[in-house]
């Protein structure tokens, strides 16, 4: 994932509403959401190439998401995919503050990224990027590839217009949520970070929604929990820009919940 928007424990009806875009190069292979055959309880993406996910829930209660950090300086070669990280607190059964624990002894290996994970204990997040670990407090959060809550202009903005939604209704309607993910305006180039990869592609990264002739936001997410633990998992897969998409549906009861 490259873009997060959360909602937690701020709305009346639904204590998670979790708005994400995936943004990754066009060639590589990749698997809409489904529930696996492996792991029937597990619903989540597939990255055909090296095995892992960036966003996924169970039945049983776990949900964990996570984005790159951008900085190209520190790449390391040969490093284990981070999705990964995903797929394997997915599959067990530690808590998220024991998962983490685990992880933080080998979080050096990997190159940088940002864990956001979550079960009845609560919603917890961590970057290998100064090893910052706390759980995530009730309010409207965003993530991209920095840390929680960096003020990128993105972020800011998809925090204001999903803040925005969901205080007028207590049945945000999906489309308005994923008119926010496919925003594709951009902010003037004094309010663009300076993550190392020059300006151009500070540019084209820029916005909510990416588009290039290689890279760009591949799919997005919108994902609702209720009070009684429901959950509707909405995933749009892009074909050709924001407008062109092949979109799949579950809805189904946590047991046990996340709340």
């Amino acid at each position: 994932m490259c873009l997060i928007l959360l909602s937690y424990k701020s709305h009346p009806v639904y204590p998670l509403i979790l708005a994400a875009n995936r943004d990754e190069f066009y060639e590589r292979p990749t698997a809409q959401a489904s529930f696996r055959e492996e792991a029937p309880d597990m619903l989540a993406g597939r990255d055909l190439k090296e095995g892992g996910t960036w966003l996924g829930m169970t039945k049983t209660g776990r949900m964990a998401a996570i984005t790159n950090f951008r900085d190209p300086l520190n790449l390391k070669n040969g490093a284990p995919s981070r999705g990964g990280l995903v797929s394997g607190f997915l599959r067990g059964n530690e808590d998220p503050v024991e998962y983490i624990q685990n992880i933080r002894q080998i979080s050096d290996r990997y190159n940088g990224f940002n864990l956001i994970l979550g079960n009845r204990r609560g919603l917890f997040y961590f970057s290998n990027e100064g090893d910052l670990f706390h759980e995530i407090s009730p309010g409207i959060h965003g993530l991209s590839n920095h840390l929680l809550n960096t003020p990128w202009p993105k972020v800011e903005r998809g925090r204001k217009l999903l803040g925005r939604l969901i205080s007028k209704t207590e049945n945000p309607p999906p489309d308005e949520i994923f008119r926010i993910l496919t925003d594709t305006s951009k902010p003037d180039d004094r309010h663009l970070p300076d993550t190392g990869i020059g300006l151009e592609w500070e540019r084209l990264l820029s916005s909510i929604f990416i588009q290039s002739e290689v890279y760009g936001t591949r799919s997005s997410s919108v994902i609702f929990v209720d009070r009684e633990n429901n959950v509707t998992f909405i995933e749009r897969t892009f074909v050709s820009g924001p407008g062109k998409y092949k979109t799949v549906e579950f809805r189904f009861r946590m047991n046990p919940g996340l709340f």
